[in-house]
């Protein structure tokens, strides 16, 4: 697919991966195998507190068709069919999972020049119908978000965005949750050769009247070992170190304080993540 506005999802991203991603209180173990067909077996543990959860999870792809199938703890069994571009920049995804029979859902995403568009309908007497759509180009797009419940006849869900995207900056505005929450972020490459980057995110609800400002910055100390902080106004303050010791294989340490209690004990997450 070619440069474009992309999909609603992708308002914002940049800045919340960064402020959010791969930050962690728990303990997470991944291991990903392939067999000689071409396969991929990953088993996945994640310790929180007392409790454990794990899943296994394969994925078969057969030219432009992937088949992902996952089973955890409690016997669920989600799978997703994907087929990627049956026409150009049309992808079909379907998904459901065993035994809730009303979790059957059919998604239709399309990307084009100036124009990104997913709609999503769940396999269901009286479903959910989800749609976004994003307008523009790679510079400036703006989108909207929303669900219908055919059986209630009421929005469950309506947002709004817009993003700016320079070569060096990414700035987007967002309002959620039926007007009543309005997010702003931006993000900044300060060095593309270090992957240094820095990002805020304003966070305001109308109907509580709060704000809350998480901002956070990201280096490269080498080209495989990379550190990020994030701190926001209620003091709290994270940071992490991801180490990739091997071609795909991450190591990560991630821990938060809260600077205004520093009494109480801090949370520290890992994260091992493996494959050939």
């Amino acid at each position: 697919m070619g440069k474009g506005p992309g999909l609603y999802s992708d308002i914002g991203k940049r800045a919340r991966d960064l402020l959010y991603k791969d930050y962690q209180s728990d303990h997470k173990f991944t291991v990903t195998t392939y067999t000689s067909n071409g396969v991929a077996i990953t088993s996945t543990g994640i310790k929180k507190g007392e409790l454990f959860l794990a899943d296994v999870s394969t994925q078969l792809k057969n030219k432009n068709i992937t088949t992902d199938i996952k089973v955890d703890t409690n016997s669920n069994l989600l799978a997703t069919v994907t087929v990627d571009e049956p026409a150009p920049g049309l992808k079909t995804i379907f998904s459901f999972i065993i035994p809730d029979q009303r979790s059957g859902k059919v998604e239709l995403q399309y990307q084009h020049e100036y124009a990104g568009i997913s709609t999503s309908i769940g396999l269901t007497a009286n479903p959910i119908v989800n749609f976004s759509g994003v307008v523009g180009n790679n510079a400036l797009s703006l989108g909207t978000d929303l669900s219908f419940d055919t059986a209630s006849g009421n929005l469950t869900k309506l947002n709004a965005g817009l993003s700016y995207t320079l070569s060096d900056l990414i700035a987007s505005l967002t309002v959620n949750d039926k007007g009543d929450t309005l997010n702003a972020s931006y993000y900044h490459t300060v060095s593309p050769l270090t992957s240094t980057a820095v990002g805020a995110e304003l966070s305001h609800s109308f109907s509580s009247n709060e704000n809350t400002l998480t901002i956070g910055t990201q280096h490269a100390l080498d080209p495989l070992t990379l550190v990020k902080a994030r701190v926001n106004n209620y003091g709290r303050a994270s940071a992490l170190i991801q180490h990739e010791w091997r071609p795909k294989s991450l190591f990560t340490i991630s821990g938060e304080v809260d600077t205004r209690a520093i009494e109480k004990s801090a949370k520290i997450g890992l994260a091992l993540a493996l494959k050939p």
